[in-house]
């Protein structure tokens, strides 16, 4: 026969016997910011682990696993491989609540070397975490842990959701997620990138679109037999030459630019096949598309020519990035009650012998300066902007880099791969994290914010990638 408790005393322990609702609510609420911390040593980890990889877009296979497995290891349900990318992922931890994403990149750029020293060096390698991509990977996973953390332990209802995108330097990775509908059951999106300083201003970026344009002609000796080919490299400096020409006729915001990447081997051998890689950029999705057929007839005039063939494949393209002046508005607050970067000793020693490399160095102590809040055009593009237009979408840029540094370069490289990077993605992550937060709890935000996001997307508004329907180009980086 089984122990039996006397109903006195079961009825007693009872009333003794905190409920789990009643546990989290005599608990102390946790320190959102102190979460971030707790793991600097991953985030500092992960972020260097990921800087000497430096894989290129779509080639960014140890780093998406690395990421995967933080990920996984907090308890996160991992699921890779999504919209035809083996190195994209998404990451959910949570039930119930609003959705919100947090986006982490993790490509490198080509043609350029990476060493963490503030004088130029050459490691051996061919690419380089020169945008600090490195950092915002390692950053957002910070984030989304913590976050979940803070769910779990305040029992709020929400799910945080971290989307792993490849590609972003020109592979438009976001892009396929976007148009796979991966995004449709967002309620907001969260993401940042490394700077020179700190920001949440409510910038624009420029849609953009490229492709690879690729002449054939006839090989031929040079000098023996010059009437018996027909050069493909002729065929790309004609068009060339005349795309020059209409930089003349196109609106201020208009960006074009291009770099040959196959010209031929030798002199003597008139080039059979030559390439050139193009870019076109403008803040209005519209006009990139009408400058882009001129590009076309540019292309198609050169072959006639010459007497060569073109054809051409678009490798990327991204719509502007469509700002969320509400979310931009809590973003900047939250970062101000985050601050900027305190720099040790060591890290303005660094900066310092940094700056002296920069064409416009500024003060090394404005690492801990926020910038105004304002509503600017920005000239670079991202594809961050087709996620924008699917959710209402917030970023922040804190400052890894020695202030005055430009992204793509050695010293945006060299720094990404120190404290000084480490300490960025850190700020980056509690903003982030803070911002969150107050959509999770604050309804009257998140009615405010989705009213303004169908007010700018309009009515009638129907998504339209710029890529058209063609798969992602895994190898466009050979």
């Amino acid at each position: 026969m089984g122990f039996r408790v006397p109903a006195s005393m079961a009825l007693a322990c009872l009333l003794a016997a905190p409920t789990q609702a009643q546990a989290q609510a005599h608990s102390p609420t946790p320190d959102p910011m102190a979460l971030v911390d707790a793991r600097y040593d991953r985030t500092a980890a992960v972020a260097r682990a990921i800087w000497d990889h430096a894989e290129l877009g779509y080639q960014e296979n140890k780093s998406s696993a690395l990421l995967q497995s933080e990920l996984a290891k907090a308890g996160f349900k991992v699921t890779k491989g999504v919209a035809e990318i083996p190195t994209a992922f998404v990451a959910e931890w949570g039930t119930g609540g609003p959705v919100i994403a947090i986006l982490a990149e993790f490509d490198a750029l080509p043609g350029l070397s990476q060493a963490d020293t503030p004088t130029r060096q050459t490691d051996g390698k061919s690419a380089a975490h020169a945008c600090g991509h490195n950092l915002f990977g390692s950053g957002s996973v910070t984030a989304a842990i913590a976050l979940s953390q803070w769910l779990k332990a305040t029992g709020t209802p929400g799910r945080v959701r971290l989307y792993g995108t490849p590609a972003e330097e020109g592979g438009s990775g976001k892009v396929y997620m976007v148009r796979e509908g991966l995004f449709n059951d967002v309620d907001f999106a969260i993401h940042w990138h490394p700077s020179d300083a700190n920001s949440a201003a409510a910038r624009t970026t420029l849609a953009n679109r490229s492709a690879k344009f690729r002449f054939r002609g006839k090989a031929a000796h040079a000098a023996g037999a010059p009437a018996q080919g027909r050069s493909a490299l002729d065929g790309v400096e004609a068009m060339n030459m005349m795309v020059n020409m209409m930089r003349e006729h196109t609106t201020m915001d208009s960006r074009i630019h291009y770099v040959i990447t196959d010209g031929g081997s030798a002199p003597n051998v008139v080039p059979e096949n030559a390439e050139v890689f193009y870019y076109v950029r403008h803040s209005q999705t519209a006009e990139v598309e009408a400058m882009w057929k001129r590009l076309e007839d540019a292309a198609k005039g050169a072959a006639m020519g010459t007497g060569t063939q073109v054809e051409w494949e678009v490798i990327h393209g991204n719509n502007p990035l469509l700002v969320n002046e509400t979310m931009a508005r809590v973003m900047d607050a939250k970062l101000r009650q985050v601050g900027g970067m305190q720099l040790t000793a060591e890290e303005k020693r660094f900066a310092t012998e940094i700056g002296k490399t920069l064409a416009a160095p500024r003060p090394v102590e404005s690492a801990a300066a926020i910038e105004p809040y304002d509503k600017t055009l920005g000239y670079g593009s991202t594809d961050v902007g087709d996620v924008s237009w699917a959710t209402p979408t917030v970023g922040v840029n804190t400052a890894t880099w020695a202030p005055g540094t430009p992204a793509h370069s050695w010293q945006s490289a060299a720094a990404s791969g120190t404290t000084m990077g480490f300490k960025g993605a850190q700020l980056a992550a509690k903003a982030m994290v803070l911002t969150a937060i107050q959509l999770y709890t604050d309804p009257a935000l998140r009615q405010s914010a989705r009213a303004e996001f169908d007010a700018s997307r309009g009515p009638d508004y129907r998504y339209r990638s710029l890529l058209g329907d063609r798969k992602p180009p895994l190898d466009f980086r050979n």
